[in-house]
């Protein structure tokens, strides 16, 4: 398990994560799991093992993004904000944009999720 624990090459997949999240629009959010699905796995990497730790390389990329990257809009499969340092900070920016929770601390992503409708010059296939 531990060969998984990031990607073979972490500078290439945290710019394709990165490339990804720029393109979320304001008001709209985007699961781990949705952005891992649209980077296909590096080479050597079974889709199997690709489908279970992929996620966690998003996350682990959305921790050390750059400024420029809207960080706020990466959130969990449950339409929430996962607990850790920032979580509060990542809400209010949400709010900023007009995204609602509801009693659960959870977001409606029928209504707030992104398409994932990505440029389409955009390679996320380079640098695996």
């Amino acid at each position: 398990m531990s060969a998984f624990a990031s990607p073979p090459n972490p500078q290439a997949f945290h710019q394709q994560v990165w490339g990804i999240v720029r393109q979320i629009p304001f008001g709209k959010v985007a699961t781990y799991g949705q952005i891992a699905k649209m980077i296909p796995p590096p080479l050597g990497v079974e889709l199997e093992a690709y489908a279970a730790f992929a996620p966690r390389w998003v996350g682990g990329a959305m921790a050390a993004c750059p400024d420029d990257v809207p960080w706020q809009r990466v959130i969990n499969s449950q339409g929430k904000v996962s607990e850790r340092a920032g979580a509060q900070k990542q809400r209010q920016l949400l709010e900023a944009e007009g995204i609602f929770f509801d009693a659960k601390d959870r977001m409606d992503l029928k209504k707030y999720g992104w398409s994932g409708k990505i440029k389409s010059e955009t390679s996320y296939r380079k640098g695996c």
